[in-house]
């Protein structure tokens, strides 16, 4: 990843933060330079893109679709792609709060509440897809 990848990154995550979506490219500057640039940040695994590949469908642990994960924190609430980047919203964002989910069997309701980077309960997940193949199919893991 080169320089100007690197603040392409940096600002469309400062704007995902800033804005609590994902952002448009014509937000971030011309149109076609910033989706090119997410091209290149995607095929690095930096961010996920739409089936058009034109729009932000992950910038990890964010997601610009709604999940059945999501996460209070600094007013607002986030979309999380799992159970696991819930957490790392909270860290992303160096921020206390909750993470609402919930169970993938039986569907009961799961709050977690986070003070200073700790869970306040015991919580265990179980993931299906061991972590090497995770960028097989990233939007199914």
């Amino acid at each position: 990843m080169d320089a100007q990848d690197l603040e392409l990154r940096n600002a469309t995550y400062a704007r995902f933060v800033e804005l609590g979506r994902a952002p448009r490219a014509e937000e971030l500057g011309d149109e076609a330079a910033v989706v090119d640039g997410w091209r290149r940040l995607h095929d690095a695994h930096a961010l996920v893109l739409d089936a058009d590949g034109a729009r932000i469908r992950m910038a990890n642990p964010f997601s610009a679709v709604p999940t059945p994960h999501r996460v209070r924190a600094n007013g607002r609430w986030w979309y999380a792609n799992c159970a696991w980047d819930a957490f790392g919203i909270l860290a992303a964002l160096g921020a206390d709060g909750g993470i609402e989910s919930s169970c993938p069997d039986c569907a009961e309701v799961i709050w977690i509440e986070v003070e200073r980077g700790r869970p306040q309960q015991d919580v265990h997940a179980h993931f299906l897809v061991p972590a090497r193949s995770w960028w097989d199919d990233i939007v199914f893991t």
